[in-house]
């Protein structure tokens, strides 16, 4: 694993909160006091995507011992899944005893399988998914009671509160082995999914389909990127060649300031 950190000098640490966000990529987690001033955010990285929660387990489990900060006191914690198990179910359509049914045609599930959901008030719907119980198990040992959701509930609700009056705002959220489109029209949700991807080839495809898909112009269509992507990276030389319109969703963190080892749109789950 490759581990980058940035740490933060802030006066008031009581009441601290933890958030943790995890992946087949990797494990991240920030620290910040009771204002929500962030003092310690750490990434460790995968050298490559794991395919079972057992063995993502295994690799949070040796963060955990070798991770002082981690060992701390917390008034809260938040855990974030991050995968590709989940469904977007507008609140007219929803019934919580059938949450297998939203599921089924898109993911394959066993009986075993703990299905939940996210409330999104803003946009009047539920996030089915399905959790990695293993890992909520061992972080209940280690925190006992906590709170966690989707990742994609939070980027949701971070993209609604930035989208703007414009008539389209076409945003991808990039990790290494996944991304997600979230596409608003007039602060209304017009499009969301998640895309595996291995190359960049695969980057470009499922973009420039879904530019299709909604009869959207690539020469014209602003796409605002986040995440683990840089002006550097074959991802965006390639999307650079078919869409001519860029730009940055770059944070406000004071965390980012001073400090060059993470750009400031990465991380945004967390720290957007």
């Amino acid at each position: 694993m490759e581990k980058k950190t940035i740490n933060k000098k802030i006066e008031d640490t009581f009441k601290k909160k933890l958030s943790i966000q995890f992946s087949l990529d990797g494990f991240s987690f920030c620290a910040c006091n009771s204002n929500n001033e962030v003092y310690n955010f750490s990434s460790y990285q995968f050298l490559e995507a794991i395919n079972s929660p057992e063995l993502i387990l295994n690799k949070i489990q040796q963060v955990f011992e070798n991770e002082k900060s981690l060992q701390e006191d917390f008034e809260t914690v938040t855990v974030i899944h991050q995968n590709n198990l989940n469904s977007l179910v507008p609140n007219e359509y929803f019934n919580e005893s059938s949450l297998k049914n939203y599921l089924k045609y898109s993911i394959r599930t066993i009986s075993t399988d703990l299905i939940v959901y996210d409330t999104l008030d803003f946009m009047e719907s539920k996030n089915v998914y399905i959790p990695y119980v293993n890992i909520n198990n061992f972080l209940f040992q280690n925190f006992g009671e906590f709170e966690y959701r989707h990742h994609s509930s939070i980027l949701l609700e971070k993209l609604f509160l930035k989208n703007t009056e414009s008539e389209v705002n076409f945003f991808v959220h990039v990790s290494k082995s996944i991304f997600d489109i979230v596409v608003f029209k007039k602060s209304k949700l017009l499009f969301y999914n998640i895309f595996d991807y291995e190359t960049k080839e695969d980057f470009i495809y499922y973009i420039l389909f879904t530019l299709e898909q909604l009869e959207l112009d690539p020469e014209d269509t602003m796409v605002t990127l986040i995440g683990a992507i840089d002006s550097s990276s074959d991802n965006y030389k390639i999307l650079y060649n078919y869409v001519r319109n860029i730009n940055f969703l770059n944070s406000q963190n004071t965390i980012f300031n001073s400090q060059d080892t993470f750009t400031k749109h990465s991380n945004f789950i967390l720290l957007g």
